[in-house]
């Protein structure tokens, strides 16, 4: 075990003071301290002179005394798999339906016990989805099964890799300790607000799959799910259509981890019965400034320090009894388009790494009740069609506008220091008339508020890009408390497309917790 020792604060560039303030801490000299481990690094910019604060694990030479400290201060617990009391009865072959963060790590956690799942995916492998992904950039060319949200990797793979999440649960460590396994970057495992870029996200996603097939499971892409089986209330089939040809596979355990966009799925569960309920969203469009302004608005004179890398922002606020806030923030980042439908565009925020791009972008968006839209379990699906819709132009243009244009209702001429990274081209639009009008004036004045929270934030010349509709999903599959869906035995409903999470790491939990709940239902195959 070691000491947890929080608020450990040193100055950039001082971490040989580390040592000295963990002992100072503790009432200790620092050669008691036989070990010392980094469990989180985040930064401190509240203040004139930006520092680094951690949160270290630290064991001593003397074991009574170590003891002692971790009564006063706290013990460190590393995260114990829970024993599963595996269930009798015989599931067939257990289907897992998503290859995103969720699917992946349900069909993982199932393998390493045995289970030998079958994992499909309606869209393609990473290197396949990555070459459409590019040729709608470069070329308009829109693929409907192999895009930003349908592949390996789910939304994720084509992200900021953004792995911050506020759940409080041990299985985020198996998660990050999975992602680093399969290529991420070891510093996610300690990093206050770790990322991955989309490079390494895709990098742990192809090392994933390889793991779930090494394990004994099936990994199919280009398998769209199509129809569900069931009997006397219980699954006992999956339909997919693979090659364009129609085949059944039966199973009486099947995990759903669809995603937030598979909106033909979501219909076809609504007409085969599956108890499902709209949800809460939010709508708005994406905003771009430079990212050497975000940086120094945010860290001041040390902005260029190569300890702090691209400033994030995250920052709330309500207005016309609406709240509005950003989302998903990508530092040195460009803007995607994230379509999924023909004559629809949809756009999303994607950086690499070094987040070293010219811009920085965030979703800046408006919360959407359920009696915002048609009282029906789809009717949030529908409302955010509507607006993407309205925003469409041939070949998948974005409409943009400046900031300053947005805020007094005129069509942009031309741009000022901020260039729009959005492609594969954009149309100078009033970007009123892609939004709902509540969404409109709520967004107008929470600008102008994030103006006064970071400096510079509501400039003239910030590009805004529409229309930002996926924030979450719009429909929630409704699941009991041992997790299977509400009326259907040995359906169990996951991750954000199912309404149950928000990011890459409360989606992998989620499907990790939904295999567990499984086994204990199900037997291991002989």
């Amino acid at each position: 075990m070691a000491i947890v020792v929080g608020g450990i604060s040193v100055p950039l560039g001082h971490d040989e003071d580390i040592p000295a303030a963990a002992a100072k801490k503790l009432g200790l000299k620092p050669s008691e301290i036989k070990h010392l481990s980094v469990k989180k690094q985040s930064v401190d910019c509240r203040k004139p002179e930006i520092r680094l604060v951690y949160t270290l694990h630290v064991t001593l030479h003397d074991q009574k005394r170590q003891l002692s400290l971790e009564t006063e201060f706290g013990k460190a617990v590393d995260y114990t798999e829970p024993e599963i009391a595996y269930g009798s009865k015989n599931p067939g072959r257990p289907v897992v339906i998503g290859a995103g963060p969720c699917g992946l790590f349900a069909a993982l956690t199932l393998a390493r016990h045995g289970y030998r799942p079958l994992l499909l995916e309606r869209g393609c492998d990473i290197e396949t989805r990555a070459r459409h992904v590019a040729c709608l950039a470069d070329k308009g060319i829109f693929t409907e099964e192999s895009n930003v949200y349908f592949g390996a990797g789910g939304a994720g793979a084509f992200s900021d890799g953004k792995l911050t999440t506020r759940i409080k649960d041990g299985r985020v460590d198996v998660v990050l300790k999975t992602l680093v396994a399969c290529g991420a970057p070891e510093e996610i495992l300690y990093i206050a607000k770790p990322h991955t870029g989309t490079e390494h996200i895709r990098t742990a996603v192809s090392g994933m799959i390889e793991k779930i097939r090494a394990l004994g499971g099936e990994v199919r892409f280009q398998s769209r799910f199509f129809g569900i089986l069931l009997a006397n209330g219980e699954v006992c089939g999956i339909r997919h259509i693979k090659d364009g040809l129609p085949q059944t596979t039966e199973s009486r355990a099947v995990i759903l981890a669809i995603g937030h966009s598979a909106r033909d799925t979501y219909a076809m569960l609504q007409a085969a019965g599956i108890a499902m309920a709209p949800k809460p969203f939010a709508i708005g469009l994406r905003i771009e400034h430079r990212r050497d302004m975000i940086d120094k608005a945010q860290y001041g004179g040390a902005y260029s320090h190569p300890m702090l890398g691209a400033a994030e922002y995250r920052l709330t606020s309500n207005q016309q009894q609406r709240g509005v806030y950003t989302f998903c923030m990508c530092p040195g980042g460009e803007v995607i388009c994230s379509a999924t439908e023909p004559g629809g565009v949809v756009v999303n925020g994607m950086s690499y790494y070094k987040r070293d791009g010219e811009n920085s972008n965030s979703a800046v968006v408006v919360a959407v009740g359920t009696d915002d839209f048609q009282a029906d379990a789809l009717g949030g699906v529908a409302f955010q069609r509507m607006f993407e819709q309205a925003a469409y132009t041939r070949g998948f243009g974005a409409p943009v506008q400046r900031s300053e244009d947005f805020l007094h209702g005129r069509v942009t001429r031309r741009f000022g220091s901020v260039t729009p990274s959005y492609r594969p081209y954009t149309v100078c639009k009033d970007l009123h008339t892609c939004l709902p009008p509540f969404a409109s004036a709520a967004l107008k004045c929470g600008i102008k508020h994030f103006g006064e929270k970071l400096k510079g934030f509501d400039m003239p010349d910030a590009v805004l890009t529409g229309v930002e509709t996926r924030t979450s999903s719009p429909v929630r599959i409704l699941r009991q408390g041992d997790l299977q869906a509400l009326g259907t035995a040995g359906l169990f409903p996951a991750g954000e497309g199912a309404g149950y999470a928000g990011g890459i790491v409360s989606a992998a939990v989620d499907g990790i917790k939904c295999a567990e709940a499984l086994m204990r239902r199900f037997s291991r195959p002989d």
